[in-house]
């Protein structure tokens, strides 16, 4: 989908804890830095939908597992991917795109790595009732 990059990441086995990679600035989808948060997702909550109309977002799920849908509103079109320890990628979506997403275990937590800080004004929101998905 365009406006949509999936970055495998590595994740460095040790036997005292695991390094977790999330984000060069030399990676693709990187656009600046504004702020860096993480969310945690309960098990079968979905979150959205929200349009950034200036941020772009760069998801990583180090714990768990989320399900993200991102909607197309031009083309109608959709795109799901799951994200998680075993499924270690980054989830780059650039403005202009919706997106929804929902907690498939029981502990999951996500990092967004943004590249503006956080602005009230700058996003749209919908009810999930308002882009028919079947989750």
């Amino acid at each position: 989908m365009d406006g949509v990059i999936l970055t495998p990441l590595k994740r460095i086995h040790n036997p005292k804890g695991d390094v977790y990679h999330a984000m060069k600035k030399s990676d693709p989808g990187y656009s600046g830095f504004g702020e860096a948060y993480f969310s945690s997702v309960h098990e079968s909550t979905i979150k959205g939908w929200k349009k950034h109309t200036l941020m772009t977002l760069n998801l990583v799920v180090p714990v768990g597992a989320v399900e993200f849908v991102i909607y197309a509103e031009e083309s109608k079109q959709f795109m799901s991917v799951e994200l998680s320890e075993s499924n270690y990628l980054r989830l780059t979506i650039e403005p202009g795109l919706w997106v929804a997403f929902r907690g498939l275990r029981a502990n999951n937590l996500l990092l967004n790595i943004a590249n503006m800080e956080h602005d009230p004004n700058e996003a749209l929101t919908l009810s999930l009732e308002e882009i028919k998905y079947d989750w």
